[in-house]
């Protein structure tokens, strides 16, 4: 059996996209939590360079990486709708 008509045959039956979802929920995940990664070392920094303006710092790093977190759960809730239809 060739390998064009095991993709076909994958393909027909669904589990191609199935197999796809569950790949993209896995990036989400990884891509957020890099990306909240990145947002906790930026705001670090920041404050080891000057520490009086903490507070607006963790302020902004917090409200950020809310909007990441919600961006990353839209995109697995997304992936997961995929996989069970």
């Amino acid at each position: 059996m060739s390998s064009l008509s095991m993709l076909l045959q994958a393909a027909a039956d669904g589990s191609i996209g199935k197999m796809g979802a569950g790949i993209g929920a896995g990036l989400a995940a990884i891509g957020a939590g890099i990306g909240i990664g990145r947002i906790g070392q930026g705001a670090l920094e920041s404050i080891a360079r000057q520490p009086e303006v903490a507070g607006d710092v963790r302020t902004n790093m917090i409200l950020t990486a809310a909007f990441v977190e919600g961006v990353a759960l839209f995109a697995i809730v997304v992936c997961l709708l995929i996989a069970v239809a």
